[in-house]
């Protein structure tokens, strides 16, 4: 018997539907919906992360045994586990989008384990729901393994984020337009198990608000406060106050995080932003290749560019406008919404100063920083500069006797790099003033910065080389990516795993830009 100890809060304390029916509906004065998972013809594991069985108490053997591959394929309920899927709304692209919920996830329950820690499974491909609209609630393996894949590389990159227990192939195959071109195709089943001590989101208090339903609004932010919140204490105005104002403060410095490893995730809807500030919903995201802050891995966002990487903190805010719209017909006082907000503004400036610093090898942020970052951001995007290999290699250079030439490897193009040597060169001298100012040697910067820009990340094209080996049933490339996102910032990862992005990847599908399409 797989030894987890169920304890099922949500489902418990919140009303639900308890028809059981998976028929698309609406559900009113509800927040979730029993639904059980479709069993599959042939479920095999592909992966499973090691760290987080083990913080579930999971042993290798009960992760391969026959009960560990029903229980997360959705053909058999464990005791203690209860099935549902939840009810949300949100803003889709700035507008409304009435009631979404859980359309292709389905919950198993929570589970606390013997640090006494709540994690909350849910089975993403698992099937049809209440809120499937018009899907089948299913998952094919290339979105599946980049969600499990991005899950763990963000975790090991120090990102909030929810994280993924096991990669389980179906046996069955999945219909999906890839780019919504009319040209649908059959491709492999997949089945994720992701894993969070909440999966509640701005939009699960979005639909109540927009619905009327206050009563089980008030309900659902005391559960929130109660389960998800357990040390903020006081009267209940001070409650509040204090939760929202870590609402915002964990949502800028989520977004300082993104920017930090240059992450973009291209559907930064009101339903994908989760209370507790993690990054959720790992769909059309990207790593930046060359800095371009109008860059968005999303093909439904090309036009707008609403989700690319500079926007991401921006929208980030209206999000939490939204969030504070919802919560006002229940919150103590309209002040204290507003005192969030004006704390992510403050959170994320202190937090963007503090990471910038890191980044660049300087001990403090001063007076005159900011324009030598713009500078060279802007120098950076003009001649197609890689983030991340620029700030690895940034971290090489000598205070004494800074050489050019040590970024050149960053430069997609050599006549870039020539057409703009000088402006570069000009640059790195008054970069190389500044470190003068501190007293630190080169070895002691250099560590320093290697602690916070990564030598690997997930970058597109390494997943689509992954996803292509998975679909012809070789799963070393996987398992190499596992590997190296267990420790990005190590020098020693394999160069091939580090290289910048080849030449043949710049407008091959998957490797440039991603649809929603799972």
């Amino acid at each position: 018997m797989i030894p987890l100890n169920f304890d099922n809060r949500f489902i418990r304390e919140l009303p639900g539907d308890t028809a059981g029916a998976a028929h698309s509906r609406q559900t009113p004065d509800v927040c979730w919906a029993a639904v059980p998972p479709s069993p599959v013809a042939q479920p095999k594991l592909l992966t499973h992360s090691a760290e987080v069985a083990a913080l579930l108490g999971l042993s290798e053997a009960e992760v391969h045994s026959d009960e560990f591959l029903a229980a997360f394929s959705g053909n058999r309920l464990l005791p203690g586990m209860s099935a549902y899927a939840t009810r949300y709304g949100g803003h889709q692209f700035g507008n409304w989008a009435g009631q979404l919920g859980d359309g292709r996830a389905i919950g198993l329950g929570e589970v606390v384990n013997a640090a006494g820690e709540r994690w909350e499974f849910q089975l993403k491909g698992a099937g049809p729901t209440p809120y499937s609209r018009r899907a089948d609630g299913r998952a094919v393996l290339r979105s599946s393994l980049r969600e499990f894949l991005c899950s763990e590389a963000m975790h090991h990159l120090g990102v909030p984020t929810t994280r993924a227990l096991s990669l389980i192939a179906t046996g069955e195959q999945v219909i999906r337009d890839m780019f919504y071109d009319g040209h649908p195709r059959p491709e492999p089943g997949a089945i994720v198990c992701r894993v969070a001590p909440s999966f509640t989101r701005f939009g699960h208090f979005e639909i109540l608000a927009a619905r009327g339903e206050l009563p089980l609004l008030k309900r659902l932010l005391d559960f929130t406060l109660e389960r998800d919140f357990p040390q903020i204490s006081g009267a209940p105005a001070e409650r509040f106050a204090a939760w929202f104002h870590l609402v915002c403060e964990r949502t800028a410095r989520l977004m300082v995080e993104w920017l930090r490893v240059g992450f973009v995730h291209g559907v930064m809807n009101t339903d994908n932003m989760s209370i507790l500030g993690l990054t959720i919903d790992y769909g059309p995201y990207g790593w930046m290749d060359n800095l371009d802050p109008g860059w968005t891995p999303n093909t439904t966002d090309a036009e707008m560019r609403r989700y690319c990487f500079a926007q991401q903190p921006v929208v980030a805010r209206w999000n939490l406008e939204r969030l504070a719209e919802a919560l006002m017909p229940v919150a103590p006082a309209r002040s204290a919404l507003d005192a969030g907000l004006a704390h992510f503004d403050a959170t994320f400036q202190s937090s963007l100063s503090s990471m910038l610093a890191a980044k660049f090898g300087w001990l403090s942020w001063q007076a005159g920083d900011a324009e030598l970052v713009e500078t060279v951001f802007e120098l950076m995007q003009r001649a197609e500069v890689d983030m991340t290999e620029f700030f690895r290699v940034l971290a090489e250079i000598k205070q004494l006797a800074p050489d050019l030439e040590v970024l050149r490897v960053a430069f997609y193009h050599e006549s870039l790099f020539q057409n703009h040597r000088d402006l570069f060169q000009s640059w790195l001298e008054r970069y190389v003033a500044r470190l003068a100012e501190q007293t630190e040697n080169d070895a002691a910067r250099r560590t320093r910065m290697n602690q916070v820009n990564p030598r690997f990340v997930l970058r597109n094209y390494l997943a689509q080389q992954a996803i292509d080996a998975a679909e012809r049933g070789d799963l070393s490339m996987l398992e190499t990516l596992m590997q190296a996102a267990r420790q990005p910032y190590d020098e020693n990862i394999a160069p091939e795993l580090t290289a910048k992005r080849p030449a043949w990847a710049v407008n091959k599908a998957g490797c440039s830009m991603l649809s929603c399409s799972s």
